[in-house]
């Protein structure tokens, strides 16, 4: 059987014909197309938002490691008699590598969040004893700016203390982390001679700890951006706010895996108020993240790689 062959033009003008006799498949194709646009927009915002967090991260870790091997290479010319001078170096050296240790526990709990390779390992936290740790781990930034840092613990708290001490089973790195990356912007946005007071308390089974600060706030407009992993409010890699925030978007993320929230109270020039909650751990879970563990040794105790 012959097929009767037709000119492109033939083929167009029956195309246009058909899409003539159905309107709604005209309409159909303007919306598509109109989809298509916006999600080629999309793609390319995701984009340039990543690369910029990329050159973010990248000044944040190439930073500290050049501050390092210069103080380093600068003690070593030092002379014997001038340790005033080596100390002063050491405390520098000190303050790099914790901003650099602290940057890469946020950089990779990011890319396991990114993954989808992260889940609560339940423990016992010494509530208290890691609060203090943490204070004493900023001991030197907050005595740069003449800061002080104080604790209040509510009655529903000390009225569960064993000894000074008040135990909640939560995940403790997580519980840590997030601490940390409160902590950490309080000390950083906070005025000199400020105060950053740490409140502890309980309701029921939900642990809620809140940190406030006397510093230079966040307006509302910016309050949404925050929690978002690509965007900063200081956006600038020249910035002279250490930081790239990331801490605050891990916190969401983590206590959304945990089953926790953040909040947060600011006013431009008058400081923030985060408070996150945590609600406690089952025996269940615990028993669950324990048999987890398990799986990694054998009857010897030997690690199985």
């Amino acid at each position: 059987m012959l097929m009767k062959s037709i000119t492109n033009q033939q083929l167009l003008e029956e195309l246009a014909n058909r899409l003539q006799s159905s309107p709604g498949l005209e309409e159909e194709h303007q919306l598509l197309k109109k989809e298509l646009v916006q999600l080629n927009k999309k793609l390319e915002e995701s984009e340039a938002l990543k690369s910029h967090f990329i050159s973010n991260i990248t000044n944040e870790i190439i930073n500290p490691f050049a501050s390092i091997l210069g103080l380093s290479k600068a003690i070593l010319s030092v002379d014997k008699e001038n340790w005033k001078k080596v100390l002063s170096m050491t405390s520098l050296i000190y303050t790099e590598a914790f901003a650099l240790d602290f940057q890469l526990k946020n950089i990779f709990s990011a890319a396991k969040i990114e993954s989808g390779e992260i889940y609560p390992e339940i423990g016992t936290v010494d509530v208290m004893n890691m609060t203090q740790s943490i204070i004493d781990t900023f001991k030197i930034e907050s005595k740069k700016k003449n800061l002080k840092i104080e604790t209040t613990i509510d009655e529903s708290v000390s009225k569960s203390q064993q000894n000074g001490s008040f135990f909640f089973k939560t995940d403790p790195e997580k519980f840590k982390l997030i601490l940390l990356n409160l902590l950490n912007n309080a000390v950083k946005y906070s005025f000199e001679d400020g105060i950053i007071t740490i409140r502890i308390w309980k309701v029921e089974s939900m642990l809620y700890i809140s940190v406030k600060d006397r510093g230079t706030g966040i307006s509302d407009e910016h309050q949404h951006v925050i929690f978002d992993r690509f965007k900063r409010v200081d956006s600038g890699i020249t910035s002279t706010n250490r930081g790239h925030g990331l801490g605050l978007s891990i916190n969401k993320a983590l206590l959304d895996l945990l089953g926790g929230d953040i909040k947060i109270s600011s006013s431009l020039g008058e400081g923030s108020t985060f408070t996150v909650n945590f609600p406690e751990a089952s025996e269940d879970s615990m028993l669950m993240a324990s048999d987890d563990n398990e799986l990694f040794f054998d009857s010897d105790d030997q690690e199985v790689f």
